[in-house]
């Protein structure tokens, strides 16, 4: 068990309410207003972009920058196809899994407000055992309990209207937190109590320190690859999360070996920075912190790759948070590894001098 906790009432509160708030990919900003308001007391200013990137910064006029960086964003659906008797049809937005659809209630963001629908499935009475048809993004449909098309209409409900699921947070055996949209606001609260910390604890850094929460992670990566352009850092560590793959049909030959509570994992992938990646390890064991590691092949598939490649280069590293049940609604994380993320990107941030270029060749 940690020793003492360094989360406190305010953080979870701050947590839960964060992780409640629906912010699908391209809808990010009641989230980022949420973040930037629990942010405030602990940085110098806000850099904001136009598709919702928010940036909360301390330092903002020192020459070398540092980014720690999470994604705000969370999978979704689009209304894609109202039928005449007042069905709809759905596409992603996102990495959105039909396999967990049926049966699950939803909201349906309209200019009127939140509409509550269902998804609807065929009952097992009805189906024919011996060749099911499973769930498919083709088959997979939503009952908001309107009689036609035109009904429909009259709710405010049209083509294009991002659909999420209601479910909220809460905490499974003292020690597990349990969400919709772990992934990946569990890493915009981690780097605002990363913000949190260095204020309590009256740390001074020699550098200009961007808090970055990035849009539209979800569908490439995008909200990173605009506000890489715009802060143009020397050094940024990402936090998201990964796959505990301890869980049943898991292939640890496949998906490597990460388990929930064991820490946080560390990426080694031709986009993290070699000697970046070795500062974060050797602060892990100087401190202590417990660490895991995960091999990725061609890329991370996380926002790294798109600030590792931007700028003509920035030295780059992953710290992952191992989660279960990626892109359910019951996503599952352990508080002890939310602690030692926290802890690892602080002690990190503070053996980083200013101008340090992380050069192979120095």
């Amino acid at each position: 068990m940690a020793s003492k906790s360094i989360l406190n009432k305010k953080s979870l509160d701050f947590l839960e309410k964060y992780l409640n708030n629906a912010a699908p990919t391209g809808y990010e900003w009641d989230g980022q207003k949420i973040w930037m308001d629990y942010l405030k007391p602990y940085v110098d200013e806000f850099i904001t972009d136009t598709y919702g990137t928010a940036v909360a910064v301390i330092n903002p006029k020192a020459k070398y920058k540092v980014v720690i960086e999470g994604h705000a964003d969370e999978i979704s659906w689009y209304v894609n196809y109202i039928s005449e008797n007042g069905l709809l049809y759905v596409i992603r937005n996102g990495g959105s899994d039909h396999q967990i659809a049926p049966s699950k209630i939803v909201n349906i963001h309209t200019k009127k407000g939140i509409i509550k629908g269902v998804f609807g499935w065929p009952a097992i009475h009805t189906r024919n055992r011996a060749k099911e048809e499973p769930p498919k993004p083709n088959n997979i449909f939503i009952d908001v309990g309107a009689k036609d098309k035109d009904e429909v209409h009259k709710m405010g409900i049209h083509i294009g209207c991002v659909i999420t699921y209601p479910d909220e947070f809460h905490i499974l055996n003292d020690d597990k937190f349990v969400c919709r949209a772990i992934d990946n606001r569990a890493g915009g609260f981690m780097i605002a109590e990363v913000a949190r910390l260095l204020h309590k604890n009256k740390k001074k850094l020699p550098f200009g320190l961007y808090i970055t929460n990035s849009v539209q992670e979800e569908i490439g990566l995008r909200g990173a690859q605009m506000i890489a352009e715009r802060i143009q850092p020397n050094v940024a560590i990402v936090t998201d999360v990964t796959h505990d793959t301890t869980t049943p049909m898991i292939d640890q030959k496949i998906q490597g070996e990460a388990a929930i509570g064991k820490g946080p994992v560390v990426a080694y992938a031709p986009a993290v920075q070699q000697k970046l990646r070795d500062r974060i390890t050797e602060t892990a064991e100087k401190n202590k912190i417990p660490f895991q590691r995960a091999a990725l092949s061609r890329a991370t598939g996380t926002d790294t790759d798109a600030f590792a490649y931007s700028n003509s280069g920035v030295a780059s590293a992953l710290i992952s948070l191992p989660l279960r049940y990626m892109h359910t609604t019951v996503e599952m994380v352990h508080r002890e590894d939310v602690e030692n993320v926290i802890k690892l990107i602080y002690e990190t941030l503070l053996t980083i001098e200013d101008g340090e270029t992380f050069s192979y060749f120095e």
